[in-house]
């Protein structure tokens, strides 16, 4: 069983990659950020004061507690890792908490360690400029049947008005994540605490591969499996 981790700033297509790694080598693609999304716009969790409060710092652009996200996503793992799955992460975990914890929390570093062996976690930073992530979130929009992304600014460029998803015919949607004015809110967000931790990971014996994020998906993701295949 392997691990991946893929981090990169907004709309640098860090979920792609996690989820055609996922196909091609039979991994469990866990979006931290999706599932995290699904917890707090539950109708279901209405009620609970808890999500509730970590609703409105998810909506805000703003990074949901980090003792909360951590607990919710070691539990994923040791279902996973039950089974006798790897997993290939996008994004998470976010901060520096959630990768190392404290004297009284494990953090999820050391929980991958023990399931799947430091040998076989691989660490990848997908690199794309500000101005391509705010460029590429602005213009996508969601499929609410397939969960397709869909980017907006090619149809335009073609003079057409897309309405359903081209997959599925599916109604589309524009994430709350999504507006300009949180894009920049969340890439402040990745600046400051998200990389902090290849810092610490280096420190800790990790090798750090940073991958040009700017290439087609399929050229990027050339790139990602020469380094895990090795």
């Amino acid at each position: 069983m392997i691990a991946i981790i893929i981090y990169g700033p907004p709309g640098s297509g860090k979920g792609t990659q996690a989820q055609l790694l996922a196909d091609k080598l039979g991994l469990i693609h866990f979006d931290t950020g999706k599932y995290i999304e699904q917890v707090v716009h539950n109708s279901a969790n209405k009620k609970n004061k808890i999500i509730q409060e970590q609703r409105r710092l998810f909506d805000s652009g703003a990074l949901c507690e980090p003792s909360w996200v951590l607990n919710i996503v070691k539990e994923k793992v040791g279902q996973l890792a039950a089974s006798g799955l790897g997993v290939v992460f996008s994004g998470s975990p976010r901060t520096l908490f959630e990768s190392f914890g404290s004297k009284k929390q494990k953090g999820l570093i050391a929980v991958l360690e023990n399931y799947y062996n430091k040998k076989n976690i691989s660490v990848f930073f997908i690199d794309i400029p500000s101005s391509e992530s705010l460029q590429r979130n602005g213009s996508r929009l969601m499929c609410s049947v397939c969960g397709t992304q869909v980017l907006n600014k090619v149809f335009k460029f073609k003079g057409l008005k897309l309405l359903k998803c081209p997959f599925c015919g599916g109604k589309l949607y524009r994430r709350s994540l999504d507006k300009p004015e949180i894009i920049k809110i969340r890439i402040e967000e990745y600046k400051k605490r998200t990389m902090l931790i290849a810092k610490e990971l280096k420190k800790c014996g990790y090798r750090i591969v940073h991958i040009n994020g700017k290439p087609l998906p399929s050229k990027v993701n050339q790139s990602i499996l020469k380094w895990v295949l090795k």
